[in-house]
């Protein structure tokens, strides 16, 4: 297991955003960008993706002390921090901002036909043909008949 899975997992386990991720950094002075995070959680085989270093986890893991008990001067309770995650999460799904895309297809109303014009005309059944002709199989054997 890489720093990368463990980052993963933690993030998952948390249930952390990208942006609340690079708060937490900032909480040690450690700034890093949005693009750079996604790229650790990538594939392993994908172009874009990136290996965490050492670095980079030790200070998420710092900072993530700092963000669930806080300071000597203010301490926090964790099960509070973690309900205000995933409150936070929870309204995020609810809520769609604005300039965020929506990867869901516009529904297009139903079109529908014309009528034809005229008298009605009856439906003249169609001949079935076959899909697939008729064949004899022998199997490689030659049989007497």
């Amino acid at each position: 297991m890489n720093n990368n899975d463990v980052f993963k997992k933690l993030r998952v386990a948390l249930q952390l955003r990208d942006d609340q991720i690079v708060e937490i950094l900032q909480l040690v002075d450690f700034r890093i960008s949005k693009a750079e995070l996604g790229a650790f959680f990538r594939n392993a085989d994908h172009p874009n993706y990136m290996d965490c270093g050492d670095q980079v986890l030790r200070n998420f893991l710092n900072g993530l002390i700092i963000h669930l008990r806080g300071t000597k001067e203010e301490p926090k309770n964790v099960q509070d921090v973690l309900k205000q995650n995933k409150a936070a999460v929870a309204s995020a799904k609810k809520e769609k901002p604005a300039g965020q895309p929506s990867f869901e297809k516009p529904k297009k109303p139903a079109a529908k036909k014309p009528a034809p014009k005229g008298p009605p005309q009856k439906a003249k059944p169609k001949k079935q043909e076959p899909i697939v002709e008729k064949v004899r199989f022998n199997n490689g054997k030659n049989k007497k008949s």
